[in-house]
């Protein structure tokens, strides 16, 4: 997922000419920490952007590496929906955040594709929440 979530954003930046710093927050789903750290990597080297600082990820503010068993992460529609609606918007709501730019990522599961060994892509649509 963090490839799709790093073109994305990427994508998203280009076409509006701007840059992180233009925004309060840039909030992906559920990558987790092992893809959060290869979207900083990928941003970084693929496209000389910085991210480190501007973003969060859904996944890592709901769980705590350290005190639950959880590997990189649980799911991202969940994690999305539950971080989202619930903190982010309390945030906006009160005018904490006032541009946001949400990147929900998703794996595009196929029994048969992944039966047949093929790998699992991932898709990131950008939403852009501004109060």
């Amino acid at each position: 997922m963090a490839p799709a979530a790093a073109r994305t954003i990427h994508d998203f930046l280009r076409d509006t000419g701007t840059n992180p710093q233009n925004y309060d927050l840039i909030l992906t789903g559920d990558l987790g920490y092992t893809g959060t750290q290869l979207l900083y990597e990928l941003m970084r080297d693929e496209y000389r952007i910085k991210l480190e600082g501007y973003h969060n990820d859904c996944g890592m503010m709901i769980f705590d590496l350290k005190k639950q068993d959880v590997n990189s992460g649980g799911s991202g529609c969940g994690c999305s929906a539950s971080v989202l609606c619930s903190h982010i918007m309390k945030k906006m709501e009160k005018n904490r955040l006032k541009k946001v730019l949400f990147v929900a990522t998703g794996a595009l599961m196929s029994p048969t594709s992944s039966k047949q060994g093929n790998t699992i892509p991932g898709i990131a649509h950008a939403v852009l929440l501004e109060v």
